[in-house]
């Protein structure tokens, strides 16, 4: 597929990276292309800056995120929960619509400290926003619940975990689905409606705590039934 990838964090390279690999025409989109490819300076969690993993993957095309939404035929939203919404306005909602876009943020509020609270929770999620912002758009959430490097190789963990998708409709959801198995994912349990999103969300509370006791983040949920 021609697949977009908005968002150059460690997200958005681990998944733009992960779908090279497995033969997708990948754009990975940015607001100013030059600008992010002329960073030297790592970023605020001390990781290399966006051209060292570029220059690793040369096939991966830098483009506006209009551009890069315009082109593809599935879009990923990679960007952080507070951009999302600016980071899809940008993208375009001609460009998204009929299209299956992936949302893998999550509401996070850092404005109180670490850990971050939810912007939004319990009667409304991120993603029934992105979804009412862009109604001609095929929302599916999913990967949320999960750090990025395990998001694309959850074999890494050396057991089988689980991963959710959330949306409104069916053969999204299954498209989806054939991306997640084409990642390693063996247990994908579809919640319903787009609403179901507060669920997997409002795991991040719990998640980021586990992270703090654990002191990693490669660790996954298993549904055991």
């Amino acid at each position: 597929m021609n697949i977009a990838v908005l968002g150059t964090g460690m997200v958005g390279q681990a998944i733009a990276g992960r779908l090279d690999e497995l033969g997708h025409s990948v754009v990975i989109g940015t607001r100013d292309p030059g600008a992010t490819l002329a960073r030297t300076e790592p970023d605020q969690m001390g990781n290399a800056p966006f051209s060292a993993w570029h220059a690793a993957h040369a096939g991966v095309e830098v483009a506006t995120f209009a551009d890069a939404a315009a082109r593809a035929d599935l879009v990923v939203n990679a960007s952080s929960g507070a951009a999302t919404l600016d980071v899809l306005e940008m993208a375009g909602a001609d460009n998204l619509a009929g299209k299956v876009v992936v949302d893998i943020a999550n509401p996070l509020d850092f404005s109180a400290g670490f850990p971050p609270t939810l912007s939004v929770k319990d009667t409304d999620s991120l993603g029934e926003q992105v979804q009412r912002a862009f109604p001609e758009a095929r929302v599916v959430k999913s990967l949320n619940t999960l750090t990025a490097s395990l998001m694309v190789d959850p074999k890494a963990l050396g057991e089988s975990s689980t991963v959710f998708v959330s949306g409104e409709d069916a053969a999204a959801k299954a498209t989806v689905v054939e991306l997640l198995e084409s990642f390693g994912h063996d247990d994908v349990i579809d919640l319903g409606g787009i609403e179901t999103a507060r669920g997997t969300e409002m795991l991040l509370p719990v998640w980021l705590r586990l992270m703090g006791t654990l002191g990693t983040g490669h660790f996954n949920f298993k549904i055991v039934r």
